[in-house]
């Protein structure tokens, strides 16, 4: 990248980090922002930051924001506890998540002509996991009850890594059904996919948090150190999981599971990671996604894609929300709140990303 476009970068990461404060908790959020910077500098902007949709290096930056974003998130989750006090989420994940899917194939089956079933899937997927980031203004804000702001916190930490499965086998299937290649072939390779890739992030991260906590124990480990295990863990996974067949992202989520619940104690640098070098990361990507996708979709936008994307954020949204809450005593306004607030973000990003890099879908663009 030319020097230029890292000085960009940079000035507007110091300018947002300069009125963060001020920002917090407004209609505006980081996401927002440098997304539409990163469209106003891109190649179809002034052209300060030249990014397409095809550099590697802005592949290589969703992955390894897909990483480490999937890693810290589920290392965060307390299992007991998400049992104990999280009803709700957790029947967002099971009831609405799937159901969401379902009905964002159905909504692109009918509206987007051509698509095969396992396309429609796979775009329903992509769209469906939620992300908080966008949604900060709700998320801080305190005159939204407790419960509901940690319902929404909680479900969108969560539905990225439990939707990649989905991403994952739809996006091999759809590819292999339109080469015409032996369904026992992309059977096999779905499952090794999907089976293997959690095997491996358990072993690493049961592994790595016992790791950490004997050498923490015998005080042979200093607390700057932590840090770097814990990046070092996540990459791990994921070249672990990749080594013997199975997903490298799918791996990645269940090892910083394992590793968070494993431990035993809260990873001070999880935290401080989320909220420094992750936010960074995630602005970053935004950026990127500014300067090399929207200008790219543009010219192409119709009033059916404007309907699906009106859909996905109300109907495809709302009423599995609705359908999840049912036997809750919830009240329909609160069930309405609860799925209105569910904006898609940065896992719908990094989720095309990848399907563009490892597939050659008919309908790719």
């Amino acid at each position: 990248m030319n020097p230029v476009a890292v000085l960009t970068i940079a000035v507007a990461l110091l300018a947002f980090g300069l009125v963060s404060r001020r920002i917090q908790g407004s209609m505006l959020t980081g996401p927002m922002l440098f997304a539409a910077l990163g469209f106003a500098v891109g190649p179809d902007g002034v052209g300060l930051v030249p990014i397409h949709v095809t550099h590697e290096g802005l592949h290589l930056l969703a992955e390894i924001t897909l990483i480490l974003v999937l890693f810290s998130d589920a290392a965060n989750l307390n299992l007991r506890q998400l049992r104990r006090d999280h009803n709700l989420p957790v029947r967002l994940l099971t009831i609405g998540l799937p159901f969401s899917i379902v009905l964002g194939a159905v909504c692109a089956l009918a509206l987007l002509a051509g698509f095969s079933i396992w396309e429609a899937l796979l775009l329903a997927a992509i769209l469906a996991p939620t992300d908080a980031a966008l949604g900060q203004a709700v998320i801080v804000n305190p005159a939204v009850p407790v419960r509901i702001r940690q319902t929404l916190n909680v479900e969108s930490g969560l539905n990225d890594g439990i939707a990649f499965p989905f991403v994952l086998v739809f996006a091999t299937v759809a590819t292999m059904a339109d080469t015409g290649e032996q369904v026992s072939d992309w059977i096999l390779f779905a499952l090794m996919q999907v089976g293997l890739g959690p095997l491996a992030g358990i072993a690493v991260g049961f592994v790595g948090a016992k790791l950490v906590a004997f050498c923490n124990r015998a005080g042979w480990m200093s607390q700057t150190a932590e840090g770097i295990v814990v990046l070092a863990l996540a990459f791990a996974a994921y070249q672990a999981a990749e080594l013997i067949g199975g997903n490298g992202f799918i791996s990645t989520f269940a090892a910083g599971l394992t590793f968070g619940n494993t431990l035993g104690r809260h990873c001070k640098f999880l935290f401080e990671f989320a909220d420094a070098e992750g936010q960074f990361l995630i602005l970053l990507t935004f950026m990127a996604f500014g300067s090399a996708m929207i200008p790219m979709a543009l010219p192409d936008i119709t009033a059916v894609y404007l309907l699906y994307a009106v859909l996905t954020l109300t109907v495809i949204r709302m009423l599995p929300v609705s359908v999840a809450m049912l036997g809750t005593g919830m009240s329909p306004v609160t069930s309405a709140f609860l799925g209105w607030f569910g904006p898609r973000g940065l896992a719908s990003v990094l989720y095309v990303l990848v399907v563009l890099e490892g597939s050659e879908l008919p309908h790719r663009h």
